[in-house]
């Protein structure tokens, strides 16, 4: 009798067959950082919510996560044009409300590190899987925390972040210079995502995306927006991520 395969093998089987891609193992990560290694969402979309309530925006208390992934200035054109009609947001003035936003995400405090993140990031570093950050943010005050709270993860000439892109996410450009920073093709790559916004890049890129549930968004939400696979927690994930690894060398 054939041996029953596991969820991540038929999670990998189907990404074949939806890219036409062979098989080949992971070489690189390409990982978010808000709600994939911080528990960060929480306090942007709190500082968000402030920053809104002044300028007389509306915003339900979790639509900030709906957008986690864009820029800071593709949200603020987005509120801009939805809330006033406007379409002639200068990047002088979106960098001017984005500092206020910022401000207000730092005064709300340190935040954690996500659970499990550690014990993932190492797994692919003992794999000898090389690690890229992907991130939509372009915030210091937790760009600035990696190295020391993930050491010898990150290389500095192996991050994306807002400040190297001119579409953000859900478009595939920030995952696309990922795997070009890389030097790997997407069929060797994959994703690390918490986001809708994020799975649809990492999906457009052509790689295989991992989904995880680390905020309010539900898991449908995640595949119906291009994850190949989905994991409650981080913890999950990296507990499975030896069974990814693996199936990646697996012979359908």
């Amino acid at each position: 009798m054939a041996k029953r395969k596991t969820k991540e093998q038929e999670a990998y089987s189907r990404y074949l067959e939806r890219t036409g891609f062979g098989e080949a193992p992971i070489t690189a990560a390409l990982i978010d950082m808000d709600g994939v290694l911080y528990d960060s969402m929480k306090n942007h979309s709190k500082a968000w919510i402030r920053l809104s309530e002044e300028l007389g925006w509306n915003y339900s208390p979790d639509e900030f996560y709906l957008y986690e992934g864009m820029t800071g200035a593709a949200i603020i054109r987005l509120m801009m044009k939805r809330e006033t009609g406007r379409e002639d947001v200068s990047d002088e003035e979106a960098k001017e409300i984005y500092s206020r936003k910022a401000k207000y995400f730092i005064e709300l405090g340190r935040v954690d590190k996500i659970e499990g993140a550690d014990m993932m990031l190492n797994t692919l570093r003992s794999a000898g899987i090389t690690r890229v950050l992907v991130t939509g943010s372009g915030q210091n005050s937790l760009l600035g925390r990696l190295n020391d709270d993930y050491p010898g993860i990150f290389n500095d000439e192996l991050k994306v972040t807002a400040l190297d892109v001119k579409r953000g996410k859900p478009d595939p450009e920030p995952y696309l210079m990922g795997l070009e920073k890389a030097g790997v093709q997407a069929a060797n790559a994959i994703v690390i995502e918490n986001a809708p916004l994020g799975v649809r890049a990492g999906s457009a890129s052509g790689c295989f995306t991992v989904g995880i549930t680390t905020g309010p968004i539900p898991e449908d939400v995640m595949l119906d927006n291009g994850a190949d696979i989905v994991y409650p927690t981080m913890t999950a994930f990296a507990d499975a991520l030896t069974n990814i690894i693996a199936a990646r060398n697996y012979s359908f």
